[in-house]
């Protein structure tokens, strides 16, 4: 499912506009996005929780030439699926 589809399928449930529901998803992802991006974690119960994890810095190989180099630490982003999540998608 892609953006389009979802703003379909969410303005189809929530009985409104396509254009209300692709606002509401843009905010829901801009807002989440700089929440992780400032370091805080947000959680949905139910759902998951977005958050912003340290990569230490490691070793590791160039797949051409075999040699060893360090890849410099970094910060990702991470989602971790809450119980019901889980369990709706897993049984």
């Amino acid at each position: 499912m892609n953006k389009g589809e979802l703003v379909d399928t969410v303005a189809a449930k929530a009985n409104i506009t396509k254009k209300q529901a692709d606002e509401v998803i843009s905010a829901f992802l801009s807002v989440v996005t700089e929440a992780v991006a400032n370091g805080d974690k947000v959680t949905l119960v139910g759902f998951g929780s977005f958050e912003r994890r340290e990569r230490a810095e490691r070793e590791g190989r160039n797949p051409k030439t075999q040699e060893t180099m360090t890849i410099p630490a970094t910060r990702v982003p991470a989602f971790s699926p809450g119980k019901q999540f889980r369990e709706k998608v897993a049984p």
